[in-house]
């Protein structure tokens, strides 16, 4: 339609709306932390009724104290009748036999970092909402590229074809257009897959020499009976070497974690590895290799062998983890140790984070008893 007669037909709309026996006008005077403006629309027409005349001035005046009488009203019932104590650092303690007893290998730097994330989801068995419009963000483009690799590893299963570049990318163009409703994100995506297949196809023949293709996205579980708990994973490839152990990938979209991240929290690949030493993803008799796959930039390996030594350190430390967590004593904190202070938590309006900080310390309290 002409922008013309867009114009016409909502000015004809508001003109039948404002008509009617009582007309609320009403804007948001702040957006989070951020003040915002009129409409030019609502500009217009309280500057008109102020230079107007004098009657059309007086009936602004009248209309923005009809407003605020109401405006005043919203206020007392925001007000409390006393001032109130700010909240403290959560840190509930459920019974233990409350407690989580399945946990994925993905939940246990959750576990580490923010504790209190693990108890709203797994004891109280929350879950964030999800937005009213899906907006392309970094968890969905992860997701759709590691559905699109699997996709190709197991269309490759029996090797590389000479075309193995240009079949990535048009496996690549087939899933942005079935599973990214969004044109400008889709262009973005596909290019930056264009910048990093030729690397991944070089690479990938290196990997196809190492082992083949075994599972892809396979569930498994390991179940801890001193611990009382069960460990689930979904390794995104599992490869088999020809002497009959594997090599665990993962697939990052983000950024590949550093020693020292893995060393103190990163512990999925680690965990999986020896999940994969106990039988959870089928008869392999070891684990050769780990080995993180980064997709940003120009892409990035970070392969690690793995020694019976490294899975036996492992286990100690993820022991001690979940046997502190079997305590009456631990409760499970708020804000633990998060990457960044700047990172937003799904529950942290639950936990009340705001009326206290990272420097406060917890308060441990006995819930659901």
């Amino acid at each position: 339609r002409l922008p013309d007669r867009v114009i016409g037909l909502a000015a004809h709309d508001f003109q039948q709306s404002v008509t009617g026996a009582e007309v609320w006008l009403s804007r948001s005077l702040r957006d989070a932390e951020t003040e915002t403006v009129p409409s030019r629309w609502l500009n217009r027409i309280t500057n008109l009724m102020a230079g107007a005349s004098g009657d059309s001035k007086a009936a602004l005046e009248q209309m923005r104290d009809r407003g605020a009488e109401w405006l005043s009203m919203a206020m007392r019932m925001d007000t409390p009748a006393a001032p109130l104590e700010p909240a403290r650092r959560p840190a509930p303690s459920p019974p233990l036999d409350q407690r989580p007893d399945m946990l994925s290998v993905t939940q246990i730097e959750k576990l580490i970092r923010d504790p209190y994330a693990v108890y709203a989801g797994r004891v109280l068995r929350l879950r964030k909402l999800d937005p009213l419009r899906p907006l392309p963000d970094a968890p969905l483009r992860g997701t759709i590229l590691h559905d699109i690799l699997r996709q190709f590893t197991e269309a490759t299963r029996d090797g590389l074809p000479e075309n193995a570049e240009a079949l990535l990318m048009q496996m690549t163009e087939a899933g942005l257009e079935a599973e990214a409703p969004w044109p400008a994100a889709r262009r973005i995506w596909l290019a930056r897959m264009a910048r990093i297949a030729p690397w991944f196809i070089e690479t990938e023949r290196d990997r196809r020499a190492q082992g083949q293709p075994h599972l892809m996205e396979h569930t498994g579980t390991t179940r801890f009976e001193t611990l009382g708990l069960t460990l689930k994973a979904r390794p995104d490839r599992i490869d088999l070497t020809p002497d009959g152990r594997v090599i665990l990938y993962d697939y990052k979209t983000g950024a590949v974690p550093t020693d020292k991240q893995e060393r103190a929290f990163n512990k999925q690949l680690w965990l999986e590895a020896v999940m994969a030493e106990r039988g959870a993803f089928g008869d392999a008799i070891g684990v050769a290799e780990i080995c993180y796959i980064g997709l940003g930039g120009g892409g990035t390996l970070r392969a690690q062998p793995v020694a019976p030594g490294d899975l036996e350190g492992v286990m100690e430390g993820f022991t001690r983890l979940i046997t502190h967590f079997a305590r009456d004593s631990t409760g499970y904190t708020s804000r633990r140790a998060m990457q960044e202070v700047k990172y937003a938590g799904d529950f942290d309006h639950l936990a009340r984070f705001g009326e206290w900080d990272e420097t406060m310390q917890a308060t441990v309290v006995e819930v659901g008893r």
